[in-house]
């Protein structure tokens, strides 16, 4: 059974997309769902029409983010932290110490969940994150962690 997706379905495809899927999961998944509609010969320029939309906000989406990680990648974060003789730091800075930092001092907001960080940052110095912006553009920041008082 052919049907439009009206938004999308992990799996199985994008909002816009015609797909072919068999009759009981259509039945009993994505009709009671709202999330498709049966397509029939009439439903084709509505379906060329989700895709364009769809097309043009993954557009606007990637420019944006490449509009910030060309900002982030210039930019050196300086995070002021305590930190005891030896350059170990009391505590740790975290991505969303970073996402604040980037915020205040570059003006640009970011989601913490975004930002590539395995483990917390434990020394002073220079560092080197990335962040993923979209899932076609990735931003590396430099980080420069400094002795506060």
């Amino acid at each position: 059974m052919r049907v439009l997706l009206r938004q999308d379905v992990d799996r199985l495809g994008k909002r816009g997309d015609i797909v072919e899927v068999s009759k009981g999961f259509a039945r009993n998944y994505l009709f009671p769902g709202r999330q498709a509609v049966t397509a029939d010969p009439g439903i084709e320029a509505q379906a060329a029409s989700m895709r364009r939309a769809r097309d043009l906000r993954e557009q606007a989406s990637r420019e944006a983010a490449e509009t910030v990680a060309r900002v982030l990648t210039g930019a050196t974060l300086r995070i002021p932290a305590r930190a005891g003789s030896g350059g170990r730091l009391f505590g740790s800075v975290t991505a969303a110490d970073l996402a604040a930092a980037a915020a205040e001092q570059v003006g640009v907001t970011l989601d913490r969940r975004r930002i590539n960080l395995p483990d917390p940052l434990k020394t002073v110095g220079v560092h080197s994150v990335s962040v993923r912006l979209h899932h076609q553009v990735e931003a590396h920041m430099t980080i420069e962690v400094v002795a506060a008082g």
